[in-house]
């Protein structure tokens, strides 16, 4: 259970930081932080964007304690639905990359790297909570 609670800390950790880096361009820019526009890869106002981030971010945390604690049950079923979610989150987030490599003109959305890096963690998160639930499910 360690393993798996290590890695999804890891993970909610590089969302965190994240969120507190485009928090503080906010309202306190750094120079050795992008600029806040670089943060952002929607329409989104910011004040929406932050609950959601902070919401999601609330979600890893109490996942990633329940796992470490060994009290989130694991699931086949859970598992199998996560694992599916979350294996098409990653392709989405790593096509969403690779159109941005290759393609000069792709548009910005496909361009804004820390908000594409930011889903791969997410997507990430899924998949290990996804390998979790359908690897301790199994019986022994």
């Amino acid at each position: 259970m360690r393993g798996y609670a290590a890695l999804l800390a890891g993970l909610t950790a590089l969302f965190g930081l994240r969120v507190a880096a485009q928090a503080i361009q906010r309202w306190a820019p750094q120079p050795f932080l992008p600029p806040f526009d670089e943060f952002q890869g929607s329409a989104l106002p910011y004040g929406v964007l932050l609950s959601a981030q902070l919401i999601i971010l609330a979600a890893m945390a109490h996942c990633t304690l329940r796992v470490r604690a060994g009290a989130l049950q694991p699931g086949r079923r859970a598992g199998n639905v996560l694992a599916w979610l979350g294996g098409v989150y990653m392709g989405v987030s790593l096509f969403r990359i690779a159109i941005g490599l290759t393609v000069p003109d792709a548009g910005p959305w496909f361009s804004a790297w820390i908000p594409a890096a930011l889903h791969v963690v997410l997507a990430a998160f899924v998949v290990t909570l996804a390998y979790y639930h359908v690897v301790e499910s199994l019986p022994r």
